[in-house]
């Protein structure tokens, strides 16, 4: 999605927590009808293993007749996956693809040399109230393949492993954990687990991934004693296993891998390695050379000045 950019978000000291390296507080903004709290980039934080860009949209609910509408926009030198909680997105993308993104399913768009696509809310569902309750993920591609191929994988929610045990519903949505492997394909080592604890469950984050983060979708959890609320970003310090408790019935989302190949620019809806390479895709989306069109759209999200 292209979302406008949100107002700097909130820090907290970093606690003292011998598991928690930082703890990012997003501070929420209204884009016209629904809130959308971002937690990457931030100024203590900018990325997490690959991930470099980590929006939380809604919950909130459409009118009858409404919804959302993202124009096409285009993107260079990422990858997008959307993770709906509730609700139903339609996707229509610049290689042809017209697919509803629906609660856990991953539509995995890779948009490499260039891409362009929106997002929408379908015609035939705006006819009664629609919610709207997710995450939008942006990961960076390594440098080798900024300028690889654009393309797009859907993977249906019940392609996603799980397993559950002692109040902990573990979904495995991309890279290994939990003794599960998901399907979705990456092109470098990441992982992404969506947890649902029961009050009193606990569960263990691993140290095989030297950059790791909590997400805190619901409900409340301990950390080494230390307690925090739903709407926190928790950086993990590095080396260490990690056990998250739930003090109320909880979900969260699990994120991380190995750190980036060396810093990246973003701006807009770019990612690259190369600031020139920001500046080519600025000047060609805005004198329309990208030449990408996408699927029944005859709207765009012109360049911001």
């Amino acid at each position: 999605m292209s979302w406008q950019p949100c107002e700097q978000p909130t820090e907290h000291d970093v606690p003292p927590d011998p598991a928690v390296e930082t703890v990012v507080v997003p501070r929420t903004s209204d884009l016209g009808g629904f809130t959308v709290r971002r937690a990457l980039p931030s100024v203590r934080r900018r990325t997490v293993g690959g991930f470099v860009f980590l929006d939380q949209m809604g919950p909130t609910i459409f009118d009858s007749g409404k919804g959302i509408d993202v124009r096409p926009h285009p993107h260079i030198g990422l990858a997008t996956f959307t993770y709906l909680l509730d609700g139903a997105i339609l996707h229509r993308d610049s290689v042809g693809s017209i697919q509803p993104i629906t609660p856990g399913a991953v539509n995995w768009m890779t948009a490499g040399r260039g891409i362009v696509h929106s997002e929408r809310t379908a015609p035939e569902l705006r006819t009664a109230p629609q919610p709207l309750y997710g995450l939008q993920l942006w990961v960076a591609l390594p440098a080798a393949q900024e300028e690889s191929d654009p393309g797009f994988a859907h993977y249906a929610a019940d392609a996603i492993p799980s397993v559950e045990g002692d109040g902990v519903t573990a979904r495995v949505v991309v890279g290994d954990g939990f003794g599960l492997r998901s399907p979705v394909a990456t092109m470098s080592d990441l992982f992404f687990y969506d947890l649902r604890l029961a009050p009193g469950a606990t569960a263990s984050i691993p140290a095989e991934h030297l950059e790791r983060a909590l997400y805190l979708i619901e409900g409340r959890v301990e950390l080494d004693g230390i307690e925090y609320d739903p709407g926190q970003l928790l950086v993990l310090a590095p080396g260490r296993p990690v056990e998250v408790r739930a003090l109320t019935p909880a979900r969260l989302a699990a994120l991380g891998g190995e750190p980036l190949d060396g810093p990246r620019n973003i701006w807009w809806n770019f990612v690259s390695s190369r600031k020139d390479r920001i500046e080519q895709a600025k000047a060609d989306w805005k004198r329309d050379r990208f030449g990408l069109p996408v699927p029944e759209e005859t709207e765009f999200i012109p360049l911001p000045e």
